[in-house]
Parts: C-alpha cells; structure tokens; sequence
C-alpha cells in the first residue's frame, strides 16, 4: 500500500491553504448510508481522516439514509461547535439525483430549526482532478498494473481526458493544495434553498399540521416529505409527535393539542399510530392503554371519516364490477365507540335512567329483566353530530358530482336508527336538494342489508353514508373488493366542510418494521401514506385558491398511479397481480418504490427525466 500512502500523505492542508474558509465553518461529509456497519464505518475513518489533514475546526459525518446520524444530526452538531454556516460536500461520485434533489432537501429541512445559519452544498466529487492519482494509487497497490485487463491495454495513453479537456498524468501529484479550491469551476459549488434543479418552490401560504406516527409508517412518512414533499414546497409545518412513547409521555395531551391546531389551521396529514392494547402496554412500557389517537381527533373535530380506492388499471379488484370508485363516509362520533358497557353478573333489572337538567321527570325505561349472567350496552349519538355528519357527507357528494346514499336499519332501531333518517332527510330539503338537482344527482336512503346488496351489484360512482360501526366494516370489504387497504384514501371533514385531516387508512405495518430493525430489506406499499399528504395539501390549496398546489398534489398522485401501472410496484401489489409466488425482480422495495414515484414526479414538474 505504499503508493496509496504516498499519494494520501501528500494532500495535507495548512490552514493558510483553506482560501475562503472561516473558523466559524462546519462541514459536513455526507454518504449514501448502508444497512452494513462496516460501510458507515468507513465513513467515519475518512472524516477522521479529513479533519486532521484540513485543520477545519468543525467536521462531522452524516448518512443520507439507512443509518445514523443523518444530515439533520449533523447540522446541529456543527451548530452546537459555534457554526455560522455549514458546507455540505456529498461524498458521491456521479451528480445524480441525490445531489440535486435529495441532499439539497434534507439540508433545507435541517437548517430551518437554525435560522441564522447559512449553507451551501459542494458538487460531489465526478470528475475532481485529484481522483486521477487517487485512482492511480489505488490500482498500483493492488498490483493492477500486471493485470491481464491492463496489458491488454497498455498500448493506449496514461492519460484521461477531462470535459474540460485538460489532460491530467495518472500518476501526477499535486504540490499545492489550494488546487482543492481553486480549480473547480464556479459552477462546481453550489447554493441551495432547498429545491431541486430548475423548480422554484411553491409557495404555501397557511400552516398544515402534521401529525407523525409509528413502526414501518413513520419511517416511509419521512421518506416521502424528504423526497415528494419538503424539495417543492415552502411550508409552514406545525408539528406534533404522535407515536406512541411521545402519547405516553404527555399523558395523551398531545393528541387533542394535534386536533385542536387542525380544528385552528383547517388542515392536518396524519401518519398512521398504534392503538395500544395489553400486549402494547407491556412493549413499551406505558403508562396508560391509551385510546385510539383516530379515535380522540374525530371526536374532537366531529365529522365523517370518507375513504375512497385508488384505483390503477394493472390491479385486479376482487369485486371486478367495480369500475368506479366509491367514497364510503363514516359517522365518526358516537354510538359503539363512546358506549358504556358491562357484563351482569347475575339476575335482576337493567334500567336506563334520563334526568333532564330543568327538572322534568326523569325518564325511565326498563331494558332487560336478567334471569342469570350476560352483558349489556348503552350507547348514544347527538343531533348536532348527525346533522355534521349529513351536511359532510352532502358536501361531498356535490363536490364529486355523485349521488348520496343513507344506510341504517330504522326499521329495527325506530328512534336511534330513524333520528339519523329524518336529519339527513331535513337536511337535504333544507339545503341540498336544488344544488343535487341542477347537476342530475340524488340523495336515498336504504336499509344497511339493502345498501350492501346494491353496492356490490353496482359499477360505482357514488358516496355511501354510513353510521360510525358501519362504516367500520364496510370501508375495508371495500377496500378489498377494489384491490388492497395499500390502495385507499382516508379523509376527516368536519361538518361545515372546512377542516380537513388525512391520513392512512392501513395500520403501522409492525412485521415490515420488525424486519426494518433488523436491517433486513422490506417491500412496503407507502401509496396511502402519499395521499394522505396530497389530499390534505389538495385541501389547504382549495382553502387558500392555490392553482399550483393542487397542481402539484394531482400530479403525484397521477405519478403514484403511473408508477404502479408501469410496472414498478411493491411486494403486495405485485403479489395481487401475480399471485403469490412472485419473484424478486417483479417488485421494488420500499425506498426504490418511492425513488420511482419521485422520478416521475420529478418528469411531470420538468418535463424531463433527471440524471
């Protein structure tokens, strides 16, 4: 390794050589980051490397994925040192689209907790001069020069041609080191705010509340701001943690401060949470069984959860007459999910007891007369939630120029069931039923066994209300009848049809995140997650009349769409296309999912295709 050394030792900076270089300047040196320790270790020996020949003050490794730390961890170390500002230099050697697009963003978003420091991001290394005799180096000492592959060559000049066609000898070395500096070209260093390559940032102009998850979902939910969201839009973010050890150590408080800041700011994206149950509890040690965080925001922003398939022509659907899709909107509030309820131990009389607060009798009724053990359930719902609920729900219907339908079963549940009937019936005439009329679409109400024979008879194209329990089990056989759970939308509209909160409509996806722990590659399908952050950035763009971000959001979703219909799918789409026994070039895993989705986003916002 003597020629390696030789030419390593040569490249040592005294501070005078540093041209442009203060001492309140960090620099962070930043990989690709890898699953293997070995791998990242490396990193850390060139840093190490690095800082001792340079004499720069403040030097710190970072990892773009896949491992710590990350640029973010970087940057508030060179911070905490005393940096002014920070010079990124990715340690890569083609300029493809980590440089221009995914370094410049998770830079943007870690300098944004640091106002007063500036940054820059060098190009990384391509075709610098000084890899020629590091190259060279490398090949002497690895006895390359007496390869078969060399001799068959070695009629052919020791010399490389650069673009700028200066001919540099491979086995030159370089007396001064200021060359480092001064012979890249100006356009070689970079400034960035953040954005990719030729797009300015859209501007957004009121908040969206973001509320981040757990497991798998919270690791694809940063993927996707890092790489779909934060490199084309300038957002004010007001965040909240709501995984599950930030619930536990707030006492739960931080999720009905994330409610009410959506209930503030009208919009909110939401990653999919744990709801904990007794073997949750014992994981992570909690406090408490907290409630489902789903559960407390709808309660909180009382309105109807709407889910709606994505739909990609290459995806079978289990239920094939289902050309269109329909939005299934669920009662979010009340009836099984606030009951009370409690198992009777033994004979006597259940009673349900109403004392009105003006002094009036109160009402008595008489429920069961137990004759031995059993259980027993009270339950309710309020007018003005069922009056939300219908004014949502025919909201929407208009919005998509579809027809209303109501289920219940008032022919059993007369008063409960038939409450929910005359509102929503009141509430048509009162307001909706000349605007449903001008653009040819009804509203109907049908009993619940009625409503799921028709749907699954029927093409589509229409919103379907449903009470909270309903809603429940029909919006996942939904969700199977047209593909896959990966593939559906989730939204919460408030009653007047202003706030908005988006989320996943899946779980966390805990086995893709155990294998995610490990270091072991997963496959997991991030669609949904996307489109939690499209519809809820669709909605704060109608609010605030921003063409450009509804354009933005409608073309990633149609990126995601034609990404799928394409080809390039995860592991359970390619399973429900292929069956089961899929092969591992017939699916992409988790990050190049994205990656792809990002390439064709970034196609649609270009007109062109990255490096």
């Amino acid at each position: 390794m003597e020629a390696a050394a030789a030419a390593s030792s040569a490249l040592v900076f005294p501070r005078e050589a540093l041209k442009g270089i203060a001492e309140s300047d960090g620099v962070i040196i930043v990989d690709h980051g890898s699953r293997r320790d070995k791998s990242n270790l490396m990193l850390n020996e060139f840093v190490d490397m690095f800082r001792e020949r340079t004499k720069y003050p403040i030097v710190e490794p970072a990892h773009m994925e896949l491992a710590e730390p990350s640029i973010k961890d970087a940057f508030n170390l060179c911070v905490q040192q005393g940096a002014k500002r920070v010079i990124v230099s990715p340690f890569f050697l083609s300029p493809g689209r980590h440089w221009n697009m995914d370094i410049p963003s998770l830079t943007a978003e870690a300098a944004k907790e640091h106002p007063g420091v500036s940054y820059i991001i060098t190009a990384p290394l391509g075709l610098h001069e000084l890899l020629v005799p590091s190259v060279s180096a490398m090949i002497v000492a690895t006895g390359a020069l007496s390869s078969p592959l060399f001799l068959a060559c070695k009629n052919r000049p020791s010399s490389i041609l650069l673009s700028n066609s200066r001919r540099i000898s491979a086995g030159m070395s370089f007396k001064d080191p200021r060359a480092l500096f001064t012979r890249l070209p100006n356009a070689s260093v970079r400034s960035f705010s953040g954005a990719p390559d030729a797009v300015s940032k859209i501007q957004v102009q009121n908040p969206i509340v973001e509320m981040d998850g757990d497991e798998m979902t919270r690791v694809i939910w940063k993927t996707i701001k890092d790489k779909l969201i934060f490199p084309y839009l300038e957002l004010d973010i007001k965040y909240f943690d709501l995984g599950i050890l930030n619930r536990d150590a707030t006492h739960d408080k931080v999720t009905v401060e994330s409610a009410e800041a959506a209930l503030k700011y009208n919009v909110a994206v939401k990653c999919a949470t744990i709801t904990p149950d007794e073997t949750r509890v014992k994981e992570f040690g909690l406090k408490d069984m907290w409630r489902s965080p789903n559960g407390t925001i709808r309660n909180v922003l009382d309105g109807t959860v709407f889910r709606e398939p994505i739909l990609c022509q290459n995806i079978p659907r289990t239920v094939p007459g289902w050309t269109k899709p329909i939005c299934i909107g669920r009662h979010a509030f009340g009836d099984q999910y606030r009951a009370t309820d409690t198992v009777i131990r033994g004979p006597g009389k259940l009673k349900l007891v109403f004392v009105p607060e003006n002094g009036d009798e109160p009402l008595e009724l008489d429920v069961h007369d137990f004759k031995g053990p059993g259980v027993a359930l009270a339950m309710y719902n309020v007018d003005q939630s069922i009056r939300a609920f219908a004014e949502s729900s025919f909201a929407m219907a208009l919005g998509k120029k579809w027809p209303l339908y109501l289920s219940t079963k008032n022919t059993i549940l007369k008063k409960y069931d038939g409450r929910f009937k005359d509102i929503f019936q009141e509430v048509y005439e009162e307001k909706w039923k000349e605007k449903f009329e001008e653009h040819s679409i009804w509203y109907e109400h049908r009993l619940i066994d009625d409503m799921v024979a028709y749907a699954m008879k029927s093409e589509g194209g229409y919103v379907w209300a449903c009470k909270n329990y309903d809603g429940d089990v029909q919006s996942d056989l939904l969700a199977q009848g047209f593909g896959s759970l990966g593939l559906m939308t989730s939204v919460l509209l408030s009653g007047d049809g202003k706030t908005l909160e988006a989320e996943a409509a899946h779980g966390t996806v805990t086995r893709h995140f155990r294998l995610h722990q490990k270091g072991q590659e997963t496959s997991t399908n991030s669609i949904a997650s996307i489109f939690a952050w499209t519809r809820g950035l669709e909605h704060r763009a109608k609010l605030d009349g921003n063409e450009k971000l509804s354009d933005f959001a409608h073309k990633l979703e149609a990126a995601c769409i034609e990404t799928v219909e394409s080809g390039k799918m995860t592991k359970d789409l390619a399973i429900l296309t292929h069956g089961t026994k899929v092969s591992r070039d017939m699916y992409l895993n988790t990050e190049e999912f994205i990656d792809a989705v990002a390439q064709s986003l970034y196609s649609k916002l270009h007109d062109a295709v990255p490096v």
